[in-house]
């Protein structure tokens, strides 16, 4: 059955999940909905009020077994997170004009959907050269940009997927290219790569679809099969790790027309894909401004009561950059 709505559920986009598993919204049972009601209580009896809607709260439960008390310390310490790194604040004015340039040592970005319509983030580990990055930008603004990301990936992207497939999606696809990754790279990058899987998996719940790791270097399917014994079976079975003769199995996965040319799909944006954004979200059939933006608007909107003024603000969130 559906988790039962409140006052905080003000969803735009279909939020019934596709496959009846269970703890996911549409197939929750009245003791999971209850769980819900009950950490959203509890939170509230805390001071908070943003972020308590169902699917928030679904997603903090599901990833700690529906514990409320371990779901609740989750999303206290997430919160606690949130104003430390500024992120509201942060989304709405981060600028990363030397993109371009830190994307030639480290490309990392979201282009299109997979065949079940959820966006396809791609990652080239191969690729990362921090001395050469830092350079141009700072392992700070490196953390800033991925966090700009998931939470752009929380709004628009996921429900502008979600609107056109017509289905609920609250993950991605995730491609880690690890061709040109070896022992003597692995330490250099390991600081950066640490902070950025904390980030994802601390804060950010419930958010891997699938995880394909391609041109895994020889040896690596080892040494996985040794770690893959302390982690959760649910995250295992997302995890595909590949050779170099991975092209069938993502294209199973992946159509060929989203697919980037150079992972064996038939893709060629134009200017290149790693900068291109395309997907869903920048379909105007599909994609609606984010919340968070419409907030800055209407506050800025109360402040500037002339008519003039509100017409500026909503012409500078409009021209935006949306990655």
């Amino acid at each position: 059955m559906a988790a039962p709505s409140s006052k905080y559920d003000d969803y735009d986009f279909p939020t019934t999940a596709p496959e009846s598993q269970p703890g996911h919204p549409g197939h929750t049972t009245p003791e999971q909905d209850a769980k819900v009601e009950q950490l959203r209580g509890e939170l509230e009896q805390l001071g908070y009020s943003d972020r308590l809607d169902t699917l928030s709260l679904l997603r903090f439960l599901r990833a700690r077994k529906f514990d409320v008390a371990a779901a609740k310390t989750m999303f206290v310490d997430t919160e606690k997170w949130r104003k430390e790194f500024g992120t509201d604040e942060l989304v709405r004015t981060f600028d990363y004009p030397e993109k371009a340039d830190v994307f030639k040592y480290y490309p990392q970005y979201y282009h299109k959907t997979d065949k079940d319509g959820r966006p396809v983030y791609i990652e080239k580990l191969g690729k990362i050269d921090l001395n050469a990055m830092y350079k141009i930008t700072t392992a700070e603004r490196m953390l800033q940009n991925l966090v700009t990301e998931y939470e752009k990936l929380s709004d628009p992207r996921l429900p502008a997927c979600s609107r056109k497939a017509g289905k609920l999606l609250e993950t991605c696809c995730t491609i880690m290219d690890l061709k040109g990754v070896g022992i003597t790279s692995i330490s250099s990058v390991y600081s950066y790569v640490k902070q950025a899987s904390a980030i994802s998996q601390n804060y950010y719940p419930e958010r891997l679809g699938k995880l394909y790791l391609i041109n895994a270097p020889w040896g690596f399917s080892g040494a996985f099969n040794v770690v893959k014994g302390f982690l959760d079976p649910v995250t295992v079975n997302k995890i595909h790790i590949l050779g170099s003769g991975y092209k069938k199995e993502l294209l199973e996965q992946v159509p060929a027309e989203n697919l980037p040319e150079e992972f064996g799909g038939t893709c060629k944006c134009a200017g290149g894909c790693e900068l291109s954004d395309e997907g869903p979200w920048q379909e105007a059939e599909w994609a609606k401004a984010p919340k968070w933006a419409a907030a800055k608007e209407d506050q800025n909107v109360i402040k500037n009561e002339d008519p003039g003024l509100e017409q500026k603000v909503e012409t500078q969130e409009a021209s935006q950059p949306t990655a």
